[in-house]
């Protein structure tokens, strides 16, 4: 008997079977299997064409891929016969065989590495592919999404440096069935940030030296990153001088060694200092610039009031406007010296307590106030160009540094000169006469009316007492007329001597260009005055001159010995005359 449910083999089979081997029939088993679609299975490479590359997958099957779905996983790779690679299984074709795809394989297993790196809080590697709008595309298997606030810690940028680097990413979030997948880079360094940071919070110290790189350059300063937490470099920390600008000096990603000045635990705030780890050069500046010493600097600012100028790095000096020149009224020093320039200055007074310097341009040129007394004598002419008109007086430039005034009440010794503006313009060029030197003061006087004599000084001779003048009217007031005798020379006719009759003005009874005849009463070189009178024209002969009376005589005796004649003196002097005789 034989058990139920199998079958003997018959002779046929059996002999069959004894020309077939034990490995040709497993082949053929395994050629025989059955591939499910939408499976990821191993394939053999069996042919490489230019175009695609002949897959077989086992199910008596054998289908192409496009060659450049393994270029794109690895384009210098050479694929050869025998290589294996995974596949997915798309679908039967109708025709038959298999559609098959590299591609998706490998996305089905990028997929599941996403998945597991996920929940593993693990890393995954990345190649950043192109800039798209809120952020970067990254490779990483399958297209994934890098924000730009993921990128990294600070803000980058050139972002298109970025292209083409491979970094590690951490998965934020990722949905298959969307394609959508979310990294970040700036969660990786904020775990290795952290860790650095606890390791400094233990080893960092006031005092220290340490070597950092700088992250973000300021207005006020230096950000530098010394490997786990940032410091700030103050830019009065920077150097023992003048700092315009930190970027002057540093650029960001740059190393350099820096002091730890102060460092709060509680808030991880480190203060740091770059000009702390050399000597602070003003130690030594009291040795080194005594008071009279020469020295060569270079201007590094210019104010209203002077310039600062670099003696050393870290030392600086000004030179106050007024220590540039000898002149009283300089120059802005914009127009003597320029920023970067090398000048000579004299040390005039060092302070080391406040570290200031005060500095001198003039001290290395002779004043020319020492010799001005013996290059312009009292008395002697000069000539010059005006150079400032004020409501007093005239300014000429005499040489460098030295001007001369000449006061209004020096331009003429008759005119009535409101302001000088009225007879001269700055340029002009004027002659002087030098009236007087101050030294010490540093003031020149000079005068232009004395030039001339003064025609005050002749108005005696000119117009005795009692004579009688003629000049033409050229001003009519209640108080009296006035009669120009000569050019600068006015007399005036007082109300009270206008006629015997009482007058109350003499407006309307004469005219301004009118010529009147009238007496002389009164004179005065000092007060610059003379008196007239017409009701005496009536009384008395007109008189010549070389005729004058003994009452004249007498009024010009007296006016020479105890001041001016009046009117009443005269007649006295003419009673006197009449006595005698």
């Amino acid at each position: 008997m034989t058990d139920k449910g199998i079958r003997p083999a018959s002779a046929a089979e059996e002999s069959g079977m004894e020309d077939i081997s034990f490995a040709e029939l497993f082949e053929q088993e395994d050629n025989n299997t059955v591939i499910n679609v939408q499976e990821v299975v191993m394939g053999t490479v069996v042919e490489v064409k230019p175009d695609a590359i002949l897959i077989d997958v086992g199910d008596k099957a054998e289908s192409y891929i496009a060659i450049s779905e393994f270029r794109n996983e690895d384009p210098d790779r050479v694929i050869k016969v025998g290589d294996k690679f995974e596949v997915f299984i798309e679908k039967r074709k109708e025709e038959g065989g298999l559609l098959l795809s590299r591609e998706k394989a490998i996305a089905i297993k990028v997929w599941e590495e996403i998945a597991r790196i996920q929940e593993e809080e693990g890393t995954i590697t990345g190649r950043i592919d192109s800039r798209v709008k809120g952020g970067m595309s990254v490779d990483i298997g399958v297209p994934a999404f890098l924000p730009y606030s993921q990128i990294d810690l600070r803000p980058v940028k050139d972002m298109d440096e970025l292209i083409g680097q491979s970094f590690e990413f951490k998965v934020l979030k990722f949905n298959r069935k969307r394609n959508n997948v979310v990294i970040s880079r700036r969660a990786i360094l904020e775990e290795q940030r952290a860790k650095l940071r606890e390791q400094m919070r233990a080893t960092l110290k006031e005092g220290q030296t340490v070597v950092g790189a700088i992250t973000n350059i300021t207005d006020y300063g230096l950000f530098i990153d010394l490997g786990g937490m940032d410091g700030l470099c103050h830019i009065t920390d920077l150097s023992w001088g003048r700092v315009s600008h930190p970027s002057k000096l540093y650029t960001v990603g740059q190393e350099i060694e820096v002091k730890v000045l102060k460092y709060d635990q509680e808030s991880d705030r480190v203060s740091l200092g770059i000009k702390q780890l050399r000597q602070d050069p003003w130690e030594t500046v009291p040795e080194k610039y005594p008071a009279g010493k020469k020295v060569v600097g270079k201007v590094v600012s210019i104010t209203d009031y002077g310039t600062f100028v670099e003696l050393e790095e870290g030392v600086e000096g000004l030179v106050h406007i007024s220590e540039m020149s000898w002149s009283k009224k300089p120059r802005h020093p914009s127009k003597i010296v320029s920023v970067s320039q090398e000048i000579e200055v004299q040390v005039l007074k060092v302070e080391a307590e406040t570290k200031r310097i005060s500095l001198g341009m003039k001290q290395l040129q002779p004043n020319p106030w020492d010799v001005v007394e013996e290059s312009y004598p009292i008395g002697a002419i000069i000539e010059g160009k005006i150079k400032n008109i004020t409501d007093f007086g005239i300014f000429i430039g005499i040489e460098e540094g030295i001007d001369g005034l000449i006061h209004v009440s020096d331009l003429s010794w008759t005119e009535r000169i409101k302001h000088p503006s009225e007879k001269y313009s700055k340029g002009d060029s004027i002659q002087a006469v030098v009236l007087k030197i101050d030294k010490d003061n540093e003031r020149f006087s000079l005068g232009v009316k004395q030039l001339k004599p003064d025609p005050w000084q002749t108005v005696f001779t000119n117009y005795p007492l009692g004579s009688t003048v003629e000049g033409t009217i050229t001003n009519v007031t209640d108080f009296g007329v006035f009669v120009q005798l000569e050019e600068g020379i006015e007399g005036l006719v007082h109300v009270s001597e206008i006629s015997r009759d009482k007058v109350k003005t003499p407006v309307g009874l004469y005219n301004i260009g009118d010529t009147l005849k009238t007496v002389v009463i009164n004179v005065s070189s000092e007060d610059r005055k003379i008196g007239l009178s017409l009701k005496d024209t009536e009384a008395r002969p007109e008189k010549t001159g070389g005729e004058a009376s003994s009452a004249d005589e007498a009024a010009q005796k007296a006016q020479k010995g105890s001041g001016p004649a009046t009117f009443g003196d005269l007649l006295k002097a003419a009673a006197s005359a009449a006595e005698s005789e």
